[in-house]
């Protein structure tokens, strides 16, 4: 490994942090608006309502989920990188109600910059978790690319009749959320040089939706998404939309790492999550201050699974996961759509 290599940190070569660098809702709004969605009778879930995966119909009781995810360095051990990507991109296929079956490597990387012993533990991360979730991480793709950028391509599978989607949420269900908010927040923070609870944030990174998923299909949900770069609020906002509902989400209720609230006061906030609560503006309503919608925004990365189901069912998927280890809660409810011509409006709670 060359000077240059072990001079470097790894967040050093990103722009952004993690999925805070996806490309800001409105503007993918505004690339996809000249795009016609394509139709087949075995495309189940396709591009209309913005889900997480593609899912094709295979036969009557089979389906494959098709997902990836891919972004740049969100902390400085390799390993611990290609273990944060790789989770973010299964959880593609948790959220649609799937099972992961392999998967494939997507790797951009600067070979001047990098060595081949730095990449290889990324991979090894990656394919970590591959195993511990039950899928093959077998061959992929690389190029040249000044910026590192890693992440998976998932095929897994799911029964046509079970699919989740953006579109299920129910007026009555109660809101679930599996994870807590805030790891944008403390990944900037890292980039920052800001002290932050990063044990914290990685744990919640590297921890799978595999439970999450099997909670949601347990308490009958209908609808389900995984919180990653657009926030729990952009995410929540395009379900109800989907769907058709309006939500309420109590605002106290919502599980917060530690410290973040505090580094929000003091700056700390993601590009990211600034473009998220710009393109909330006009979905959102309810008397809070800035710095909780600005938390509520948070550009997640490797976040939970956000479902509805009915209040006993969801209560009951909470205690589970709790027992498990995992800092799930009911945060909110989704009620008839009444704002943004018949749903999509999010009423926050004080």
């Amino acid at each position: 490994m060359s000077e240059t290599v072990t001079r470097r940190r790894l967040t050093e070569f990103s722009h952004g942090a993690g999925c805070g660098c996806k490309l800001g809702q409105a503007r993918l709004d505004a690339a996809l608006a000249g795009l016609v969605p394509p139709s087949h009778p075995d495309l189940l879930v396709g591009t209309d309502t913005g889900d997480d995966a593609a899912v094709w119909r295979l036969s009557a009781d089979r389906a494959l989920v098709a997902t990836t995810d891919f972004f740049t360095p969100i902390v400085d051990d390799p390993r611990t990188w290609g273990a944060i990507a790789a989770t973010n991109a299964v959880s593609d296929v948790y959220a649609m109600g799937g099972t992961p079956l392999f998967a494939l490597n997507l790797v951009c990387w600067p070979s001047d910059d990098l060595g081949p012993e730095v990449l290889t533990e990324v991979l090894a991360g990656g394919a970590e978790i591959g195993r511990n979730c039950g899928f093959a991480v077998v061959g992929g793709h690389t190029i040249d690319d000044p910026e590192p950028k890693y992440g998976l391509a998932v095929i897994g599978e799911v029964h046509p009749d079970r699919v989740l989607t953006n579109a299920g949420l129910r007026p009555g269900d109660a809101l679930v959320l599996t994870k807590p908010l805030g790891i944008g927040v403390i990944s900037t923070a890292v980039k920052r040089g800001v002290p932050a609870d990063v044990d914290a944030a990685v744990a919640a990174m590297t921890t799978p939706n595999a439970d999450a998923a099997v909670a949601a299909r347990e308490a009958g949900a209908g609808g389900c998404t995984d919180v990653t770069g657009y926030g729990l609020l952009g995410h929540l906002a395009k379900m109800a939309a989907a769907s058709g509902v309006d939500a309420r989400v109590d605002v106290a209720a919502v599980p917060v790492l530690d410290g973040v609230r505090e580094l929000i006061a003091g700056g700390v906030v993601p590009g990211g999550t600034r473009r998220n609560r710009e393109w909330v503006a006009d979905r959102i309503a309810g008397e809070v201050t800035e710095d909780e919608v600005l938390l509520l925004a948070d550009a997640q990365t490797s976040g939970g699974l956000l479902f509805g189901a009915a209040p006993d069912a969801a209560d009951a998927a909470v205690a589970w996961l709790r027992g498990r280890g995992h800092r799930a809660a009911r945060i909110g409810a989704v009620t008839e759509g009444g704002g943004n011509e018949g749903g999509g409006t999010v009423h926050l709670i004080a």
